[in-house]
């Protein structure tokens, strides 16, 4: 009788490994995107980025962040009034995805500086937007602002606070490449 038993359940346990087997894709397996700074910021801009109708790796976006992460914009209303919008991966992607797949959006790293102490860094990386790869000129510039946290096996980003450029507000040369500093 014990050894019915233990056929059963064997037979359950190797049922259910296959079954979860099945369902692991080995396309997401997306731990190399989040072994290192640069590997998890250079996975941010090229998850959001993509030409008019590229879809976007939603899940991998959502992978680089920690599950009480938040992004974060400021700027003014239509009534010029300073706001503040607090946003989860999940409502970054209802309120901007859609926009991004049917508009194009191409944001790009142009200047990078990276605090890190223990298991917290600290990275302000100048940014260029632009609808699509061909175009000549960003529509829009600014600074993210990411901090991240290693918790000994990977990367994930906390918060991502950014700022868009205005003539009123323009990015400090210390925040552009080399070649746009006087």
């Amino acid at each position: 009788m014990m050894k019915k038993y233990l056929l059963i359940v064997l037979n359950i346990f190797l049922f259910a490994h296959a079954q979860g087997q099945a369902k692991k894709d080995p396309g997401t397996d997306y731990t190399e995107n989040v072994s290192t700074i640069d590997q998890t910021i250079n996975s941010l801009y090229k998850v959001i980025s993509g030409e008019k109708g590229a879809k976007r790796d939603w899940t991998l976006f959502k992978f680089l962040f920690h599950p009480d992460a938040k992004l974060i914009t400021s700027g003014k209303d239509d009534d010029y009034k300073f706001q503040v919008r607090y946003m989860k991966p999940d409502d970054y992607i209802k309120s901007s995805g859609k926009w991004m797949t049917d508009t194009g959006f191409i944001e790009n790293e142009i200047h990078r500086t990276v605090d890190a102490y223990g298991n917290m860094a600290h990275v302000f990386s100048t940014y260029e937007s632009f609808y699509s790869k061909t175009d000549e000129k960003p529509f829009m510039r600014g600074i993210n602002s990411i901090q991240l946290l290693n918790d000994g096996k990977r990367w994930w980003i906390i918060n991502v606070f950014w700022d868009n450029e205005t003539y009123r507000n323009p990015i400090p040369r210390s925040y552009l490449p080399n070649e746009n500093r006087g």
